[in-house]
């Protein structure tokens, strides 16, 4: 396969003139095959660098017209592309591709260790760090590093003492949001956490962990002193006045 470069346009269109009585037609650089002509030149620009589309507001540039109108969406913040199962919308059409594995439930991405497998690629990466113990992400202030950017961002909280999660019931503000929703059963009398032996049931999941000792007669608190054991904290506290 010969693998032409053309540095002038003329060179390109008369090469693809050459080629104008085929039903078909390759790229002599990747094998990539068209059915048009113009879809052929176009795919040219992608060997040759050419990006003659350039956006008004930060002068970047882009091969493709179509690639340009998408980047525009960024200072429009218009999201043309709209999910048919739950209305969600996206300013890129390859994130509302992504969006539909939610409700798919196809997970093409497999992790080659454990077979777990994702929905999206950098879903299965972020997981491969669970593997590889790596942990990328470090705090500029305290060092402490982290496996998701995510956990990180969370981490800057106890820096900066930011509570930016607010109760609507009571206004009091919380550094997590899973704190707030644990929170906000206080005021719903909800209590989801429910056991499995007496069906007792709990607001916070750490309440039904403590509870669940009472049933495997497990009593991880031991006293210091004397070496007594008990099945909650709260009862080792109250012990340990004894000694006091």
């Amino acid at each position: 396969m010969s693998r032409k470069p053309f540095s002038q346009e003329s060179s390109l269109q008369s090469h693809l003139r050459i080629r104008s009585d085929k039903t078909h037609y390759d790229c002599d650089v990747c094998g990539k095959t068209f059915f048009y002509m113009s879809h052929l030149y176009q795919h040219y620009r992608v060997h040759g660098n050419e990006k003659q589309y350039t956006c008004e507001v930060c002068n970047k540039s882009f091969s493709w017209k179509s690639h340009l109108n998408e980047h525009y969406l960024v200072y429009t913040k218009e999201k043309p592309y709209v999910c048919e199962f739950c209305n969600k919308s996206f300013s890129k059409k390859s994130n509302l591709n992504q969006h539909y594995l939610v409700h798919t439930k196809e997970k093409r991405y497999a992790c080659e260790v454990c077979n777990k497998s994702f929905s999206l690629k950098c879903h299965l990466n972020r997981h491969y760090l669970l593997h590889t113990k790596e942990k990328p992400y470090v705090c500029e202030v305290c060092n402490k590093s982290f496996s998701q950017k995510s956990n990180l961002n969370q981490h800057y909280i106890v820096h900066t003492k930011e509570k930016p999660y607010v109760c609507e019931v009571c206004n009091k503000s919380f550094s997590h949001k899973s704190t707030l929703n644990k929170h906000c059963f206080v005021h719903t009398k909800e209590k989801p956490y429910v056991c499995e032996v007496c069906n007792k049931s709990f607001s916070r999941k750490s309440t039904l962990n403590q509870h669940y000792l009472i049933h495997t007669k497990e009593k991880p608190y031991v006293c210091e002193v004397c070496n007594k054991s008990f099945s909650q904290n709260s009862n080792l506290n109250r012990h340990l006045r004894v000694h006091t």
